[in-house]
């Protein structure tokens, strides 16, 4: 077997492998002596059938496996010698496509090695750390909407009339062509308007009701209802407004405190300033981060594999198609054109994530079962009653698991170098920690 270097051109990487028609014959007879002691054949007994009669029954299908190994061995040992790491799947090829059995096997090797990232002196990194408190106000504000998201609602005084946002209590009766379906009635059914609760177009047709007041609503079911003999047709509910009632805002005391489990109003005063102050953390862990990213992009330079910036720029081409067209679900748009733009973006997000991984390596970062366990439980949160199938489909999906992990080994390599980083804290207000955030999601 040879392996012959014809291209070294940067990071690219082109080889010539030869294997030999004798080299193959000796892996096939060797295989066949391993195998010959538990062959059985007819008029034969086990262990005793002729090497050339194997040979002549199974050397065919042996050649082909032999041949693969011999390749994979090849490349193996080639990668092992050298030490390269290519950056994606080399493309491998016979080149002498007449090959019959007895030739010599001629193969091509090509790939981009994945480059040397040089060593970074992170304790020279500086980077400041924002920190929020959460004040009075900011609690005051949480509080408030706990108060409304809490309200109650008051019957309003007699004759008033139905607003959006006031809660009817109504009985009514569905009716498709005159006669009443089965589900389409209720009695004292409290319903808030502008809630959409309920089909459309049926809530607006109640504004301005009073109590007391009969009133038929005519609406369209929609296609797609569930219940296929509703689905797009036209109905009428005969409604009886039994009151009509406004929102009213729960207190702040002790009592509001108690629905959200705690003890009192202080105690929950301080659960709301620990999850905002929480929450600044998160804002504030994601503009170090950026920052961080930033000095590692400015410190580091070596040379890219071309292949993995041109597969993320069209990946950044695509996601921002999709997003400036948010109507073009589909991918029959062909294909688009990476800009200048998008190539340069690609090649930051492809120096960094190949010096995170280098990092990360050295430092011997590892994602535990536990957080791919987390990780896969979040996701699997977004098929509600399909949560099975969605760990079902991980486990067999290695490309999906890369997905859930890559993030997760990114957040550790880049916690890890904020340790070794000097970091200084610096404490802003809440307005001044959103700005730096919105300046994030503007670059």
């Amino acid at each position: 077997m040879q392996v012959t270097e014809t291209l070294k051109d940067g990071l690219k990487r082109e080889y010539a492998i030869t294997v030999t028609a004798d080299e193959l014959n000796e892996k096939v007879n060797e295989k066949l002596a391993e195998a010959q002691p538990d062959i059985e054949m007819k008029g034969f007994r086990k262990g005793k059938v002729p090497m050339a009669l194997l040979k002549k029954q199974f050397g065919q299908r042996l050649l082909g496996e032999v041949m693969q190994e011999s390749i994979d061995g090849a490349m193996n040992k080639h990668f092992e010698d050298s030490g390269d790491r290519p950056a994606t799947q080399p493309d491998v090829k016979m080149t002498n496509e007449e090959w019959k059995e007895g030739d010599d096997v001629h193969v091509e090797m090509k790939y981009e090695a994945l480059p040397e990232v040089p060593e970074v002196d992170l304790s020279s990194i500086k980077l400041e750390k924002m920190v929020a408190k959460a004040g009075d106000d900011e609690v005051d504000e949480a509080l408030k909407s706990l108060a409304e998201s809490a309200q109650d609602f008051n019957d309003r005084e007699e004759g008033a009339a139905a607003q959006d946002g006031d809660q009817v209590v109504i009985d009514f009766v569905g009716k498709l062509d005159g006669e009443a379906f089965e589900g389409g009635s209720a009695e004292d059914y409290p319903l808030t308007l502008g809630s959409n609760s309920f089909i459309p177009g049926f809530e607006e047709q109640l504004v301005g009701v009073k109590a007391g007041d009969e009133k038929t609503v005519e609406v369209t079911f929609p296609e797609d209802y569930g219940a296929e003999h509703l689905a797009g047709k036209a109905v009428t509910f005969d409604v009886t407004v039994k009151a009509v009632k406004e929102p009213v805002a729960a207190e702040v005391n002790d009592e509001l405190a108690k629905k959200y489990g705690a003890e009192d109003l202080a105690a929950l005063r301080t659960q709301i300033a620990e999850r905002l102050e929480a929450e600044y953390a998160q804002a504030a862990r994601a503009v170090v981060k950026r920052r961080l990213l930033d000095a590692l992009d400015e410190k580091v330079s070596f040379e890219l594999p071309p292949s993995l910036v041109e597969a993320e720029a069209k990946q950044i081409a695509h996601q921002l198609h999709h997003e400036e067209h948010p109507d073009d679900h589909d991918h029959n748009h062909g294909e688009i054109e990476p800009t200048e733009e998008h190539t340069k973006l690609a090649e930051r997000r492809v120096k960094l994530g190949l010096l995170l991984a280098e990092l990360g390596q050295k430092a011997e970062v590892e994602v535990s079962d536990a957080e791919m366990t987390q990780a896969i439980m979040n996701q699997a949160r977004q098929y509600p009653g399909q949560e099975r199938q969605f760990f079902e489909f991980v486990q067999q999906n290695p490309q999906m698991q890369q997905q859930l992990r890559a993030p997760i080994f990114e957040d550790k390599v880049v916690d890890y170098v904020v340790e070794l980083a000097e970091v200084e804290e610096k404490e802003v207000s809440k307005d001044e920690l959103q700005k730096a955030v919105e300046e994030l999601e503007e670059e």
